[in-house]
């Protein structure tokens, strides 16, 4: 017979202040196979987990249920402990009496009976629970690293040198980022360049990472400890392995006319290219779209296609193009290569790897001001369909002195387009006058955007201190909304561009910005003076916000991780496990998870890397016990299960026989039930959750009439039952 102890937490008010906790433990000792039952104030704290032990070595239990908080947070502490003191940990379970009782009741008499009722199916759940043990797994000690920003590269280093083999993957021909972007950060205000690009050339020189740029994960399978991988390198018609980084290329482009992506389209670059001076690799990949040479070889596939001639004879044609002029055959880059490192017959090579654990630093985006809004409901119900811009009042796409602030910050670079000189794109003048408008796609729910990105208020005031650093006559404004500045030393730097570099803070909104003669017209609001506000601007800056990085959803969903309506990753708990996901063996650092700035970006991918570390100091991989199990004798094979397994897990083999039959991979279940729910033959049942168990449960809930119960404790004079929002009927309370 079951020898069960119930140990009743207060968790200091959380559920003791809605909860007779002792009245709970006093209904428990009456339960079936209870032998023992007690309350505590904080059962997780050390005394609280050394009464479990001592209970459960003095009453002989060999089941434990702890009434508490969520599962979620504490179960592997109630389990380590049952297990320290002999129990199986599946042998204990939880009942959640803050989340599903004290936190949504506020009669303390119904939130009681309810608690009991809880516990009571919990107590008859224990008595049918099976003595489990977890599986084993083999563990592949590599590294996978997905975005080649600060984050990134803090955590391959770190990992790396740990001892472990690391790939990191980016999707662009550099790593590096958004700060490789700076010119220099807040609130000390240190060239980004010098903190950043002797990280970067570690990277590039360390032994234990292989880097991978131009490339992108494009299928993720496995579990933790074994993904399989696939990661498409695309094609730079440039053989990395032999070329020197010489220059003689891209100098020789005669195509220079290409907007610059990592300039922000402040500059121009070649067809053939290095992102920026500092850029690791510090080797060129070419522009198939903007190539010469590519487009004549594409004009001749698709003209010797149309024609219906073999790929020898299509080699053969003069392609013309849509001006009926011979196509140019280019190739100056390759007979100016010294190294013949040139190869046009490059290929997007398909690779696929096995890692142990992988994580996601895919980074971030600002907000595309100028970009069509979505679709609003009108009055009627209907959608309105008319196109919108966003902050189209601020003009920005129009006029061309109205720039993004990750743009001012290329022109303030001393490798920028104009060398660090700060100019005018319309006239290549100097701004004396600048406005900075702050919440541009933030803290804004017309944009779908109401979070603070954080990082705003800080780089609006770094870039007003470097204005002037740059010419003492410019004169700063800025609209804000609030200054949010929490950082160590973040609040003094704001107070530093107002009291020594002259900038005048605004509180309020822009309204509109126009054109008027040379300079801009900046007509907004100042909440500190209360009446509206103009100045004429040479040059405006919008302080933009943060956004999940494109693609990122579509990355989340390859890697199976959960994320939220802004497509940022999310954690799988944000306080007890802030850098780990839903899935086990993948974990996050930096911006990929929510705005952030540089220190606590690092900060986090360190903490990424040490979990990794841990892990991989691991012989093997433990494999949870509560996962799905097929019967064999009962499967017919419909592959319902396959079909709804979220994770994969379920796949068909075949019998000597000849019957197909699923067979559950015990490393990848993660033991959700859908596969149980879905199975029609009921060959489908899941371990720690089998109908039994299920079905015990109820019972010990309906095991006497509860509205009775509920009746009696209803609060007087305000309706009884139905005004406390219980039915008559057989409904918990």
């Amino acid at each position: 017979m079951a020898r069960i102890g119930v140990f009743v937490c207060h968790c200091g008010t959380n559920i003791a202040a809605n909860v007779d906790c002792a009245a709970v433990a006093q209904a428990a000792q009456q339960m079936p196979h209870v032998v023992f039952a007690t309350d505590y104030k904080y059962m997780c704290s050390e005394p609280g987990q050394k009464l479990i032990q001592d209970r459960i070595a003095s009453e002989h239990l060999d089941g434990v249920v702890v009434a508490s908080c969520s599962p979620r947070m504490h179960e592997p502490t109630f389990r380590r402990a049952a297990a320290a003191a002999g129990v199986n940990p599946y042998r204990m379970e939880m009942a959640n009496l803050r989340e599903q009782v004290s936190w949504v009741h506020n009669d303390r008499r119904i939130a009681t009976a309810k608690a009991i009722d809880i516990v009571s199916m919990l107590v008859a759940k224990v008595t049918r629970d099976e003595a489990l043990r977890p599986g084993r797994a083999e563990l592949s000690k590599r590294l996978l690293i997905i975005g080649g920003g600060i984050a990134g590269i803090q955590a391959s280093l770190d990992v790396a040198n740990a001892g472990y083999e690391v790939t990191l993957v980016e999707r662009t021909p550099t790593i590096g980022g958004k700060m490789a972007m700076l010119d220099k950060t807040f609130p000390t205000l240190d060239c980004s360049a010098c903190i950043l690009t002797p990280l970067m050339v570690d990277v590039a020189q360390h032994p234990k990472i292989t880097l991978r740029t131009s490339a992108e994960v494009t299928q993720v399978k496995g579990f933790v400890g074994n993904f399989d991988v696939t990661i498409r390198q695309h094609a730079r018609y440039v053989d990395h392995q032999i070329c020197t980084g010489c220059g003689t290329c891209w100098t020789k482009c005669p195509v220079k006319d290409i907007v610059a992506e990592f300039d922000q389209g402040m500059g121009t670059r070649t067809a053939i290219y290095i992102p920026f001076p500092q850029a690791i690799p510090n080797k060129p990949v070419i522009d198939a779209d903007n190539c010469r040479y590519l487009a004549f070889r594409r004009a001749q596939q698709e003209q010797g296609t149309a024609q219906g001639l073999s790929a020898a004879d299509a080699a053969k044609l003069k392609p013309v193009g849509s001006d009926g002029k011979r196509l140019p055959q280019c190739q100056i880059c390759q007979k100016m290569c010294p190294t013949g490192a040139i190869t046009w017959e490059q290929t997007d090579e398909v690779l696929t790897e096995r890692f142990g654990a992988i994580i996601v630093a895919s980074g971030y985006d600002l907000f595309p001001v100028g970009g069509d809004l979505p679709a609003a409901e009108g009055a009627a119900g209907l959608l309105d369909v008319t196109p919108r811009r966003s902050y189209g009042e601020y003009g920005y796409g129009e006029l061309p002195d109205v720039i993004t602030a990750l743009q001012l910050e290329r022109l303030m670079n001393a490798s920028g387009p104009t060398k660090g000189e700060v100019v005018r794109p319309s006239d290549g003048k100097h701004p004396h006058t600048v406005v900075f408008i702050a919440c541009v796609g933030s803290r804004d729910e017309k944009v779908g955007r109401p979070y603070c990105s954080k990082i705003c208020c800080m780089y609006t005031a770094k870039q007003a201190i470097m204005l002037r650093e740059h010419d003492p006559s410019v004169q700063s404004y800025v609209f804000y909304m609030d200054i949010r500045a929490g950082g160590r030393g973040y609040d003094e730097f704001i107070r530093r561009a107002q009291e020594a570099y002259g900038t005048q803070y605004l509180r309020g909104r822009v309204s509109r910005i126009y054109r008027q003669g040379e300079q801009m017209l900046v007509q907004g609001y100042d909440g500190l003076i209360g009446r509206p506000v103009e100045i004429e601007a040479d040059l405006v800056v919008l302080a933009t916000g943060v956004t999940a990085a494109s693609g990122a959803v579509e990355l989340m969903q390859t890697l199976g991780i959960s994320y939220d309506q802004y497509g940022f990753i999310n954690e799988a708990h944000v306080k007890l496990r802030p850098v780990e996901t839903n899935t086990a063996g993948i974990y996050l650092a930096g911006c990929a998870a929510g705005p952030k700035d540089i220190p606590e970006t690092v900060a986090q991918a360190s903490a990424a890397a040490v979990k990794v570390a841990g892990l991989f100091a691991r012989p093997f991989i433990e494999t949870e016990p509560t996962i799905a199990e097929a019967d064999a004798r009962r499967c017919v094979a419909c592959h319902l299960c396959e079909e709804v397994c979220p994770f994969g897990a379920i796949s068909f083999v075949a019998l000597r026989d000849g019957r197909q039959v699923a067979q559950v991979n015990a490393a990848v279940c993660k033991g959700c039930g859908l596969c149980v729910a879905g199975c029609r033959g009921h060959a489908m049942f899941l371990h720690g959750f089998s109908d039994q168990q299920i079905l015990a449960e109820v019972d010990a809930l309906f095991a006497r009439p509860l509205w009775l119960n509920v009746r009696e404790m209803a609060p007087q004079g305000v309706g009884g039952v139905a005004e406390c929002g219980l039915s008559a009927g057989r409904g918990g309370a």
